[in-house]
């Protein structure tokens, strides 16, 4: 890796902080300079605007989300043991930059003044409802997961569910609707979710 490409990459690690901490509109490039420990002029050396460093920067940031989030998921077998674990890693992994969820940040933040972040965390939520999708499909065709089960419903409900619980936590600043969501969920998992063989499938 070029020295220049060791600067661009250093500058979005720590703009991703920012950002996810300050949001777009609450961080200056004055912030970002501090941040970053570079002048204006070493910053659009590498980005052309702003809005381009938060662009990239909420890439990172929800990378790194995603990666905690999957922790260890793939040695896990079954399909919704895994759906089971990212809940957990949900509720106990926090992502790794500081700030909380980049999706939940950037999509309250960017509703209505910045199309171009709306759009980011609008294509981050098709990419996690993808992969929930992915393993529940998964977990049908190997007959572990009822087939009367929609993966597109099944990923929406969970998304919305952890989503709603972590802005009540932050809100509250107790983990306690995270809980409730997570109980809830794998409840849900196992009772409606899970094939079994002295259960009917619900197709």
């Amino acid at each position: 890796m070029s020295k220049g490409d060791k600067t661009r990459q250093r500058i979005v690690s720590e703009a991703a902080a920012l950002f996810n901490k300050r949001g777009f509109a609450g961080s200056s490039m004055a912030d970002l300079m501090q941040a970053t420990g570079l002048e204006k002029g070493g910053i659009y050396r590498h980005f052309s605007s702003k809005e381009e460093v938060a662009s990239e920067a909420f890439d990172y940031a929800w990378q790194a989300a995603t990666d905690a989030r999957m922790h260890e998921l793939d040695s896990v077998p079954n399909s919704v043991d895994r759906l089971k674990g990212f809940i957990t890693n949900f509720v106990k992994r926090r992502s790794p930059v500081p700030g909380g969820c980049p999706l939940l940040n950037t999509a309250i933040e960017a509703d209505d003044g910045n199309p171009v972040m709306r759009e980011r965390a609008r294509t981050a939520l098709r990419q996690w409802q993808s992969l929930l999708s992915g393993i529940t499909a998964g977990g049908i065709r190997k007959g572990e997961i009822q087939k009367g089960v929609s993966a597109k419903k099944l990923a929406m409900l969970i998304i919305s569910s952890l989503e709603g619980a972590l802005m009540i936590s932050r809100l509250e600043r107790r983990d306690e609707a995270l809980r409730a969501a997570q109980a809830h969920l794998i409840d849900y998992l196992e009772a409606e979710v899970r094939w079994r063989k002295s259960q009917p499938s619900r197709s």
